[in-house]
């Protein structure tokens, strides 16, 4: 079986690679859509099936295709990827002192069969500092993450003081969950 990582997160490809997997990578040119009308606990969920359904007309026989989405939700807000600076530091300021929620939707599947689930974590984010922010926004790349940070990065060293759930989840696959489905193909 040969797997393709439907992602261009390099979190998603480092992290299967971390977990043995030789493996293709095909990017979905979609503008992911946000229902909301859904329970937010399945939006990530929906959103990895517009990924999959985007690539999966290509797959082939003897191909596992995994699609994912990670969002952060501060109570009834979702925060997804920030468009510019600006929104990252009003991200970051509305996180500080917070606890938030992160999920990562997973479809994944083959010409024959697919399966969706998702994975929480909570996160208790500690204070932080105007300076602080602005020191993260301007060193680090915050444009391509949910909720404007990584738990991977600096910020996460500084600011997080704990988590309930699952590590890799928040860098966008939950890895566990994962390697449990993707045996189910094999």
């Amino acid at each position: 079986m040969k797997i393709i990582l439907g992602s261009n997160s390099p979190r998603r490809v480092s992290l299967l690679a971390q977990m043995g997997y030789t493996f293709g990578q095909r990017i979905a040119e979609i503008e992911e859509q946000i229902n909301p009308t859904l329970p937010y606990h399945e939006i990530p969920e929906s959103i990895a099936i517009q990924k999959f359904q985007n690539l999966s007309p290509g797959l082939t026989e003897n191909e596992l295709l995994i699609c994912a989405d990670t969002l952060v939700f501060l109570n009834d807000q979702i925060l997804s990827k920030p468009r510019d600076t600006e929104e990252a530091q009003h991200m970051l300021k509305e996180l500080t002192g917070q606890e938030h929620i992160v999920i990562t939707g997973v479809c994944l599947g083959n010409l024959d069969l697919k399966t969706t689930f998702s994975e929480q974590t909570k996160i208790f984010f500690g204070t932080l500092s105007d300076y602080q922010i602005q020191y993260y926004v301007n060193e680090y790349s915050v444009l391509d993450k949910a909720g404007a940070y990584g738990i991977q990065d600096w910020i996460g060293l500084i600011a997080i003081h704990r988590i309930d759930g699952s590590y890799t989840n928040v860098m966008g696959l939950p890895t566990q969950k994962l390697y449990q489905h993707i045996n189910n193909y094999q």
